[in-house]
């Protein structure tokens, strides 16, 4: 499945507005999943070859935001259980853990 052109935008400013609400640093997500700067910014900006790194991003966010005692803003194309997504590892998401490297 593939997000058209207004669904991006969106996506990456809901990335970005929830990364404020949580209170996080760019260096303290990529402590917290393990993965690089350049790898966090190919998720941020939907450059990312593996579709389950934009959903572990999205639900380590909201769990931050709600930790931080905020309302996440709220996930318009990014939504709904996984599981429903039949193009999606569902237990890679749930897992957490985001694919190796930087592509």
């Amino acid at each position: 499945m593939s997000l058209t052109p207004s669904q991006k935008a969106a996506t990456i400013n809901e990335f970005r507005e929830n990364i404020k609400l949580a209170g996080l640093t760019r260096q303290e997500i990529c402590a917290d999943l393990g993965i690089s700067e350049t790898k966090l910014e190919r998720v941020l900006n939907l450059h990312q070859k593996s579709l389950e790194d934009g959903w572990i991003l999205k639900n380590y966010l909201l769990a931050k935001v709600e930790e931080a005692g905020q309302k996440p803003v709220p996930f318009t194309a990014l939504k709904g259980d996984p599981e429903d997504h039949w193009f999606l590892d569902v237990e890679k998401i749930h897992n957490g853990k985001m694919t190796p490297g930087d592509a």
